[in-house]
């Protein structure tokens, strides 16, 4: 994933497209950052990032935008908050799909069979192989209400 954000640095140089551009950037200096163990939940002298790391990262990054976009909006400042729903468009290009509420219940589901958990006390039994398994596909928030559902 480093080398397609890598390649799209170079695409938007050339094309001039200094909004994609400016984001791309702000991608690179993130996961920089994370590399070199700056910043919160940065691992401890740092290293390089695997595929989870970095989906991490832009995942934090669009949930930066969107809590940006909700104050500029009550703010009365729609232009900032435009330029946060581009730079989300550009973050969202580089993670990996998300599940749909259906076939996340059916993922759950199955977790629950599989590690046998039967009511409310197990919750930690599913959710923790449940964050290893979809990290980055599902919405965990949302997640964990449909495990607490389906241990009823």
């Amino acid at each position: 994933m480093r080398d397609r954000i890598n390649e799209a640095v170079k695409t938007a140089m050339k094309a001039g497209d200094k909004p994609r551009l400016a984001t791309l950037r702000l991608i690179t200096a993130a996961l920089k950052d994370r590399e070199l163990g700056i910043g919160q939940g940065a691992p401890v002298g740092g290293g390089a990032l695997s595929e989870a790391d970095i989906v991490a990262v832009l995942q934090k990054m669009v949930k930066q935008r969107r809590d940006s976009i909700e104050q500029y909006t009550s703010g009365g400042r729609p232009e900032l908050a435009e330029k946060e729903a581009a730079e989300i468009a550009v973050l969202e290009e580089y993670l990996p799909k998300m599940m749909d509420e259906a076939a996340s219940r059916a993922a759950i589901a199955a977790l629950i069979a599989e590690v046998g958990a039967a009511g409310p006390k197990d919750m930690g039994k599913v959710m923790g192989p449940l964050k290893a398994k979809y990290a980055g596909q599902m919405d965990m928030g949302k997640a964990s209400g449909w495990v607490k559902d389906a241990l009823k």
